[in-house]
């Protein structure tokens, strides 16, 4: 049996080794069938120091041709909002819950649209998101948007019930603080996209409180 179909990403895991060695077995995962059509494995970015880390749905379009995440049009929306709120981008470690680009094609050759990941393809790349807080050891986790609530915390995870307010949770055995607030794409993609934006910093600003 390919090692895709079992749907989880377990054994790609190093024995040992920080942040670096992390990432290097992440580029050869093999957890799921994402791997197929997706550019690279984008795995997270930030110092194994960081206070905050940040989790999102998975890569968009440009993370998946760089390697990064959050260098689209969303990740720099997040930056000014994060500024905007009194974290330093740059402190901050980002990362994913799903670490390769799922996408659909209207037609052959056409620009690829981001399909959300289901929670079974979450699920099986949950070991690599486990295995980023258990070394980062972040102060606060921003969980951003829903497919990333879901992957943490389950599949009854609503953002819009809990978002703007610090919460404590059992994650991946261990008590962490977060916040939860919407994906930088949902403000790009609202009809209001000012008040969407003033509402992520609002948010954002519960944060950096938490961090004080």
């Amino acid at each position: 049996m390919p090692p895709e179909d079992a749907y989880t990403a377990t054994p790609f895991l190093p024995a040992r080794g920080g942040l670096p060695a992390l990432g290097k077995a992440a580029a050869a995962c093999r957890g799921c069938p994402l791997h197929r059509d997706a550019t690279q494995t984008v795995f997270g970015t930030g110092k194994a120091t960081a206070r905050v880390m940040l989790v999102g749905e998975q890569p968009g379009d440009q993370e998946d041709r760089q390697g990064t995440p959050f260098v689209g049009p969303a990740g720099h929306l997040l930056d000014r909002a994060l500024a905007d709120a009194g974290i330093d981008p740059a402190e901050a470690y980002l990362t994913n819950a799903v670490k390769h680009f799922k996408f659909t094609r209207a037609e052959p050759r056409k620009r690829r649209i981001h399909k959300a990941p289901t929670l079974r393809e979450a699920t099986a790349c949950s070991p690599w998101l486990a295995a980023e807080l258990k070394t980062v050891k972040p102060e606060l986790l921003v969980v951003l948007g829903a497919t990333a609530g879901k992957a943490l915390l389950g599949s009854s995870f609503r953002v819009t019930r809990v978002r703007g307010t610090l919460l404590e949770e059992e994650i991946h055995g261990r008590p962490q603080r977060l916040v939860a607030t919407v994906h930088p794409s949902a403000v790009l993609r609202s009809d209001d996209r000012e008040a969407a934006y003033q509402g992520l910093v609002s948010d954002l600003k519960t944060a950096a409180r938490a961090l004080e």
